[in-house]
């Protein structure tokens, strides 16, 4: 299913047929309008989509009225029509200017504009526009003129829903989940991240996991103690879930939500849970004491494990589906690398992953050894050297997944290595890339060069790592492990969203190879997207596998490169003075490589130069097409700057001797 936050990422859809609404609670009557539209879709060989509003319009509309409490978030409303088989979901941020729209402009510019519709599904009461101007009338008078035909959701039906929602409501008010459940079709859920807690239930032997639900609009039952499946990265674990203001602690007596996982020992702090509610088992209790209270918890444990033991073998799951990942390994003559290390990312410890190997022209016997010893994988025979650049965009033009996983073949992973990058980028649609921390395979307890714990870019546009500066690379101690937005994402690991990279125009296939995820991740910035580094998952990397470090090589597409992304991405303003003092700095380097007797070096810097001058017509047009991508892709008017250093790492370096990102 594919999901869409923005209208102006709206993809054309193919004979789209659809339905409008809020459906909270995606309860039984929903389902049966759900399956509608499926049937519907089937028939016209066309695409389900359901339109949605996020915030709730009651929220934008009546902005002091507090009383709205939600069966369901967006977030797991989504879930749930995930889970309910429909093919797209559209989240329309919903804002005073969207309400203001005639039901001309809304039927027009909204409806036919943005879906084509062949179908719509509707019920009979259904109002938009000003002041709630158009009807189903309207909208049927307007569907043969613009090629869409209208299903009506009849009366009956319509008030049927009704009657269901505020049926699943009271349940869930006086505490019946299980009731509840049986109305909805599934479990009512309690969805947020993990955050810190006072660890009282650890003193007692019963550790919990403190959940916020980040909205204050959603529906809570009543104080007490619950029997629940627990949904965490992807794994679905037993537990009991406490809500209430924790009476027999006087001096912590504050609303909370927590949770006791069964046969569950780490650490998830800042993790999304999803919690499903099965039954509640007693109301909140004052006790005397903490071992009164701990007495009391071993016996509601049991009362849980009783309640879900007989469930686990034949209950129907509502988990989240993990996304598909598309993991592309770019391959030029790394048939060694390939025997080392493609077996571990075949055992990767994720549901839903496809391996791709796209072969760049290689000389080596790769790709007869590939067809032999695993005949199951695709291969993508290029048929020629694209360089990591180009060949990576010819390669994901052919493949098709939410997400691409862009792996070097020189990279070990882990067997978790991939869900918490996938888990973040599915909680957050803001972040755009990410990437896991980058470890030495032959020095495992320090950083690699080539990304560490992510990158970072200063004032004159040089990179630096947190974990590496220049050529020095720290050893890990876990200084840098917890999450952070960086300003650009390695290229020997990098997650990214398929639409993005594909809307931003992928690689600049001119670079060849270096400095073209920095530019890539630039762009996506610049579009107001996040790019993470997500610590908590590790890969070792051999490092300059496919292209060694220090050689004139790469010191040639270093220079000329990093001159390239300069001139795409950086403001008129700051080129006027940035590029003279880079060109300057490159004259440093190359009397710097003068007293190493570098002379190779020097004629790359020279070379790279002449390259960048000649190229230079070339790169304005590329500066003003990346723009319009940008603009296209845009979800903020202002550029995402985090990850940008505002001093001279070069000055940092070498004039303070500061060696590590840690004391910069």
């Amino acid at each position: 299913m594919r999901v869409f936050n923005d209208l102006k990422q709206l993809p054309e859809f193919k004979n789209a047929v659809l339905t409008i609404g809020s459906f909270d609670g995606v309860h039984h009557g929903h389902q049966q309008i759900l399956d509608r539209v499926k049937a519907l879709a089937r028939e016209e060989n066309g695409e389900s989509i359901v339109i949605t509003f996020h915030p709730h319009p009651r929220l934008v509309i009546y902005p002091k009225d507090n009383s709205l409490q939600l069966i369901t978030t967006i977030e797991e409303k989504v879930d749930l029509f995930r889970h309910y088989g429909i093919d797209n979901v559209v989240v329309v941020p919903f804002t005073v200017d969207f309400s203001q729209q005639s039901a001309d402009e809304y039927i027009q510019k909204f409806l036919v504009g943005q879906f084509s519709p062949k179908h719509i599904v509707i019920g009979y009461d259904h109002r938009f526009g000003l002041n709630r101007q158009g009807d189903i009338n309207y909208l049927k008078h307007h569907g043969p003129a613009c090629g869409y035909q209208v299903t009506e959701i009849e009366k009956q039906e319509v008030e049927d829903i009704a009657v269901s929602s505020t049926k699943v409501r009271r349940a869930l008010e006086s505490g019946d989940v299980a009731g509840a459940a049986r109305l909805l079709g599934h479990y009512f859920t309690l969805t947020g991240l993990v955050v810190h807690g006072n660890k009282i239930g650890h003193q007692l032997g019963y550790p919990t996991a403190n959940l916020d639900l980040g909205n204050r609009h959603k529906l809570l039952p009543p104080a007490g103690i619950y029997a629940v499946w627990a949904q965490h990265q992807g794994q679905r674990y037993g537990g009991m879930l406490y809500i209430g203001d924790r009476p027999t602690l006087k001096a912590y007596q504050n609303k909370t939500i927590e949770v006791n996982l069964f046969e569950f020992d780490r650490d998830i702090y800042g993790d999304k849970l999803q919690l499903e509610l099965v039954s509640r088992i007693r109301d909140d209790q004052q006790f005397g004491s903490l071992e009164g209270l701990a007495e009391q918890l071993g016996q509601d444990r049991e009362a849980a494990l009783s309640i879900l033991r007989p469930l686990s073998e034949n209950i129907s799951k509502l988990s989240k589906p993990n996304p598909e990942v598309a993991l592309v390994i770019l391959n030029y003559n790394g048939k060694e690398w390939l025997q080392k290390f493609l077996p571990a990312v075949l055992k990767s410890q994720y549901d839903n992953l496809s391996v791709v190997v796209a072969d760049n022209g290689s000389t080596d016997g790769s790709k007869r050894w590939l067809r032999e010893a695993y005949p199951q994988l695709r291969l993508i025979d290029l048929g020629q050297n694209y360089g990591f650049a180009e060949g990576y965009n010819q390669a994901l033009k052919q493949v098709e997944a939410p997400y691409y996983m862009l792996l070097n073949s020189d990279v070990e992973v882990t067997p978790g290595w991939l869900q918490p990058l996938v888990e973040l980028m599915e909680r957050d649609p803001t972040v755009g890339a990410c990437q896991p921390k980058i470890k030495a395979f032959h020095d495992r307890g320090r950083f690699e060069y080539a990304g560490a714990a992510g990158g970072w870019l200063d004032n004159l546009g040089y990179p630096f790592c947190r974990g590496r500066i220049f050529a020095v690379t720290e050893p890990d101690t876990g200084q840098y492990d917890e999450l952070q937005e960086i300003f650009w994402a390695t290229g020997a690991a990098l997650l990214v969203r398929s639409r993005l990279f594909l809307g931003l125009g992928g690689f600049d296939g001119g670079y060849f190879a270096h400095s073209e995820e920095i530019d890539l991740c630039w762009r996506i910035k610049r579009a107001g997207y996040k790019v993470m580094a997500r610590p908590r998952s590790v890969v070792y990397h051999v490092g300059g596998g496919t292209l060694a470090y220090n050689t004139p090589r790469k010191a040639f597409l270093n220079f000329r490169n990093s001159l390239f992304t300069l001139v795409k991405n950086e403001t008129p303003q700051r080129l006027l003075w940035l590029l003279p003092a880079r060109l300057l700095l490159d004259g440093v380097a190359g009397l710097l490589f003068l007293f190493q007797g570098k002379l190779t070096h020097i004629a790359a810097i020279v070379k790279a130069h002449w390259s960048f001058f000649g190229q230079i017509s070339a790169t304005l047009a590329k500066r003003r097409h990346t723009a319009e991508l940008v603009q296209k892709a845009s979800i903020s008017p202002t550029p995402n700057l985090a990850g940008r250093y505002p001093g001279s790492i070069v000055w940092a370096y070498y004039a303070r001797g500061k060696k590590h990102f840690k004391n910069l």
